[in-house]
């Protein structure tokens, strides 16, 4: 039966690039009308008047979380099934960021599941899973850094975080805690998979056998519980992925961090590292939400909003901050993309249309398949049911 919507993507009036644009549209714009009260020329000569040998030790401690990153996607496709080298990674990690910058409606997740099928012969849903994986543990990262930031900023002073939920950080504080007790549910769900027996998988897609709008969006959450779960029955892959994962936030950290004293924000060591990591990872949490093309304005606002309620920091140099935070890992991030492209030979945007057009693909093949769950299964109905440790793949 069609509907409304269905008329409405039919004609293409709604498509994901278009909302992407529109979103960044009106959150910058919001941004601007939420800091009207801010002398941009102030901001810009708190930029020029930056000292550069911080911002140039910011950059190299942010460079330096990329080759963990790639190492990090390594242990998280080993665990299902399929190894692959450091190098090649983190160009493809490199690849599907960039892609998230310049490519409207975020195409990073189907750029790298294109870059590990047609270099490394990964499966796409494999490829689509191993994300899955991986923005868990950074989600987890982060939730875990901006909690330990808390409770140091309230030891210090009990009403502090009284003075950010009344304050004009608020919006972005509740949506980061949002995004925060998703992930707790999340993990609690998935360690609650990892450790029956039962198989949960089949009994849900069961249950949504005569929705099929709710079996594509079903299948995607039970393959990437599915590879979470291998990761969670392992304690040696729990460690070593969720190490790295803190190891790269905490980098991410010491970027902004270095960036605030750079900008002389005159704060203590440690008050400037607590209120850095809770800017850093609301911020974070904040640009999640698919409002914007690469999280710009989200990030800006949240990180600005965090250090002006919790510092005496000017608004001003706040801003500054968190914009010479986000362009120099962006700057580094597209960078290293033009490495990637050079190197790989792909073109992100080439590469976004192309993983998703095959994810389409297989997802309608699964679908007008006689019987799908019987004759192909899910990652976690195996799983549950005990799996297969073998490797499916190996690096050149």
């Amino acid at each position: 039966m069609s509907t409304a919507g269905d008329a409405i993507d039919r004609w293409g009036l709604l498509t994901r690039r278009r909302l992407s644009l529109l979103g960044t549209v009106l959150v910058v714009a919001g941004l601007v009308v939420a800091l009207r009260g801010i002398e941009f020329d102030r901001v810009v000569a708190e930029m020029l008047a930056a000292d550069p040998q911080l911002l140039l030790a910011a950059a190299v401690v942010y460079a330096a979380s990329w080759p963990l990153r790639g190492r990090r996607y390594g242990d998280v496709l080993a665990t299902t099934g399929y190894p692959l080298g450091t190098m090649f990674l983190t160009l493809t990690v490199f690849l599907s960021q960039t892609a998230n910058l310049v490519v409207p409606a975020r195409g990073g997740d189907a750029v790298r599941a294109y870059v590990l099928q047609a270099r490394r012969e990964v499966p796409y849903p494999a490829g689509f899973a191993s994300l899955a994986v991986e923005r868990g543990f950074d989600l987890a990262a982060i939730v875990a850094l901006g909690t330990v930031a808390t409770g140091w900023l309230v030891a210090a002073d009990p009403t502090a975080l009284s003075t950010v939920i009344g304050g004009e950080a608020r919006p972005a504080l509740l949506a980061a805690s949002g995004v925060a007790a998703a992930t707790l549910l999340a993990g609690g769900l998935t360690l609650l998979v990892a450790n029956t027996d039962r198989s949960l998988g089949g009994r849900l897609r069961a249950a949504v056998d005569d929705y099929p709008r709710l079996q594509r969006a079903t299948g995607a959450v039970l393959d990437g519980a599915g590879d979470i779960a291998v990761v969670a029955r392992d304690p040696r892959a729990l460690l070593t992925i969720g190490g790295g994962s803190l190891v790269i936030w905490a980098l991410d950290v010491a970027t902004a961090v270095l960036v605030l004293a750079a900008l002389h924000s005159g704060l203590a060591a440690g008050p400037l590292l607590a209120v850095g990591t809770l800017a850093v990872s609301v911020g974070n949490l904040a640009k999640i939400l698919p409002l914007s093309q690469g999280g710009v304005g989200l990030y800006e606002a949240a990180f600005t909003g965090i250090v002006v309620a919790l510092s005496p920091t000017t608004a001003g140099i706040a801003l500054a901050a968190a914009v010479v935070d986000h362009a120099l890992k962006n700057v580094i991030t597209l960078v290293g993309g033009g490495v990637a492209v050079a190197v790989l030979g792909i073109s992100p945007s080439t590469a976004a249309r192309r993983g998703a057009d095959s994810d389409t693909a297989a997802t309608t093949a699964v679908a007008t398949a006689e019987d799908p769950a019987t004759e192909r299964g899910s990652a976690v109905d195996i799983e549950l049911d005990g799996g297969s440790d073998e490797p499916r793949g190996t690096d050149d």
